[in-house]
């Protein structure tokens, strides 16, 4: 069977005018071709809709029984295409985006407030977490892509650079090393370090760049406002990166950049390699890509 919405439409026109004529001029049709459009109807399904006569036109027992299903099917797919047509337009959808907290806190925000005021009926969500979260969101269909420090090239996933992130030494302004002309591995090991949790990609590429020398851990926490608070008490020193600076811009604190050869953390955007992008997902994914820190 093979009924298109046009022919539904010229039977529920027929249907309320009961004229051939003024029906085929609702549709913009000849008197010719909307007859035969209405054939071809009762031909696809198998029934009479209408008896015609020279005089009037009236809708046969099946045609009576038609109407209803007919006018809900053109309404739920008036609905179904005027949501496409939105979609299409950037009227209405969903994104969700996962993504570290140093990005989702620093240079997220503006990038969604432009999105925002350009798309007011997308629906936004945003997770912000470590590097392996934010893949398995991607993974598993919870997040359109994602902004991670890991470069997840699956079967499944595919992973391009997005940006990358030096590091800085953070203190307080009265601290030694707040003036040492020369920052080394040895020179900070020596000092006591507030530590994200070594489950973060931050810990990790510092433990890496300080290999094998020893640090100081005096504690371990897991928001970069923690460390901040602790660094600002006086409590020890700590190492951050750039994408995190905003935290520690600070009365009383000092940050200072590290130039160590490998201590560079590299940020991976992350996607399904089998699943194309909703409209919503692929203009914030192309306003990333174009407003990359």
């Amino acid at each position: 069977m093979n009924v298109s919405l046009r022919q539904l439409h010229a039977f529920l026109m027929l249907a309320e005018q009961r004229s051939f004529t003024r029906a085929a001029a609702a549709c913009h049709l000849s008197q010719p071709a909307f007859s035969a459009m209405i054939r071809s109807l009762e031909h696809s399904l198998g029934l009479k809709l209408f008896d015609r006569s020279t005089r009037h036109v009236a809708l046969t027992a099946e045609g009576e029984a038609f109407v209803e299903p007919a006018r809900r099917v053109q309404a739920e797919l008036e609905v179904a295409l005027a949501g496409a047509r939105d979609a299409a337009a950037l009227r209405r959808g969903r994104v969700s985006l996962a993504l570290l907290p140093s990005l989702a806190a620093g240079w997220l925000p503006d990038v969604l407030a432009r999105f925002r005021t350009a798309h007011p009926g997308i629906e936004l969500e945003v997770s912000d977490g470590l590097s392996e979260d934010c893949i398995a969101r991607v993974a598993s269909g919870r997040a359109d892509f994602a902004l991670a420090a890991i470069r997840a090239d699956t079967p499944e996933l595919q992973a391009r650079p997005f940006c990358h992130d030096d590091f800085h030494l953070v203190c307080r302004d009265d601290h030694p090393l707040a003036r040492q002309p020369v920052l080394t591995v040895e020179t900070l090991a020596a000092w006591p370090f507030v530590h994200l949790s070594r489950v973060s990609s931050v810990r990790q590429y510092l433990e890496a760049a300080f290999h094998p020398q020893p640090m100081n851990t005096l504690m371990e926490v897991d928001q970069l406002a923690t460390v901040m608070g602790m660094v600002r008490a006086g409590l020890g020193i700590s190492v951050v990166p750039a994408l995190a600076l905003f935290h520690f811009d600070q009365p009383g604190l000092v940050t200072r950049p590290l130039p160590w050869p490998g201590l560079t953390r590299q940020i991976y955007l992350v996607r399904r390699r089998d699943r194309s992008l909703s409209v919503a997902a692929q203009a914030l994914h192309d306003q990333a890509l174009a407003e990359r820190p």
